[in-house]
């Protein structure tokens, strides 16, 4: 049971922004459990392909990015560069996200800009890793 005060405090700090995640990944199932955790933390856009999430960031510039590096047609490290030489989105923080776990795979996308580099399946903990990503989309600001 909340007291009278908590209340007025709730009231006087409005609704909370949350930071703005943009999902890049063709896999329907992959894509709804990725944004069901993000939406633990983050508003999320969605995106099945790199052409969708260019389409996107015109009008939107999230505060991060998970990018899974094989998408149908352009892929994941193309869509990464091509963020990277824009002015207006070089400074998001993008997580790469793949099913392969070889290093020489984990090298070329950290060498390419990416923040981190997830596998897939997502082994750790929802919320432990969910609260690392908004920690690494807060440096963006």
């Amino acid at each position: 049971m909340s007291t009278r005060s908590e209340e007025s405090a709730f009231l006087k700090a409005g609704p909370q922004v949350l930071p703005l995640a943009l999902l890049v990944e063709d896999n329907r199932m992959n894509r709804k459990l990725l944004r069901d955790i993000l939406e633990i933390r983050f508003e999320v856009l969605e995106a099945e392909t790199a052409e969708r999430a260019i389409e996107l960031l015109a009008t939107h510039v999230p505060d991060l990015m998970l990018v899974d590096l094989q998408l149908p047609g352009m892929d994941g490290l193309t869509l990464l560069r091509q963020v990277k030489e824009a002015p207006t989105t070089a400074g998001i923080p993008v997580v790469a996200i793949s099913a392969h776990a070889m290093q020489e795979d984990i090298n070329q996308a950290l060498d390419s800009g990416c923040a981190e580099y997830v596998t897939k399946p997502l082994v750790e903990d929802p919320f432990v890793f969910v609260d690392r990503l908004a920690r690494l989309a807060s440096r963006r600001h």
